[in-house]
């Protein structure tokens, strides 16, 4: 193969990479915009689509370690995937380039989470906050970090509360209300 030939590869390659970013759209954005802990949307792609992204992004970091993008893409397909060990290792070289991205130290959390590091998933989402103090999915984490897994509700209240001053009207917000009426209801010495 010649260079002409590896040349249009690769931007057949590039080409393909971006049609998926715009169809399925920025995921880190939607990943962490709403509350809840993601799962796979049906629809949102197929076991296929899925591992054919995924086989893409290793052969771009392989041939450029340092494409940050590509590093985030892969350890969000992982992520949607159920991948969290790989997730957690796609996050790590992303932040080793971008350490103060605020997404992927979310998301990266919600992966140290699911394998039971609940210090390390509350470490990111500190380190997200410190950076940005009005990133509410980092805030929202640190209340379900506290609440499901450090049995702190007196931190999970902290917690929602500063995410409320920040957002009281969105569908978050209400559930995150809901969430501190059963808090407040089960605190010691409240019968």
């Amino acid at each position: 193969m010649n260079k002409e030939n590896i040349m249009y590869a690769i931007i057949a390659l590039l080409v393909g990479i971006l049609g998926t970013v715009l169809v399925v759209g920025i995921s880190t954005k939607n990943r962490t915009a709403a509350p809840s802990e993601v799962t796979m949307t049906p629809g949102a792609g197929s076991p296929t689509d899925y591992q054919q992204r995924i086989a893409e992004g290793e052969k771009i970091v392989a041939q450029d370690p340092t494409n940050v993008k590509a590093w985030i893409m892969l350890g969000n397909d992982y992520f949607d995937t159920d991948q969290p060990q790989k997730s957690i290792n796609a996050y790590a070289k992303a932040l080793e380039l971008k350490p103060n991205d605020t997404n992927v130290l979310t998301d990266q959390g919600v992966m140290f989470r699911k394998v039971g590091m609940s210090d390390r998933a509350l470490e990111n989402f500190e380190k997200a906050q410190k950076i940005d103090p009005t990133h509410l999915q980092s805030l929202y984490n640190i209340g379900i970090v506290y609440r499901d897994d450090l049995n702190r509700p007196d931190k999970a209240i902290e917690a929602w509360t500063r995410y409320l001053k920040l957002d009281s009207t969105s569908p978050a917000a209400q559930e995150i209300k809901a969430q501190l009426v059963q808090l407040k209801a089960n605190l010691p010495g409240k019968k």
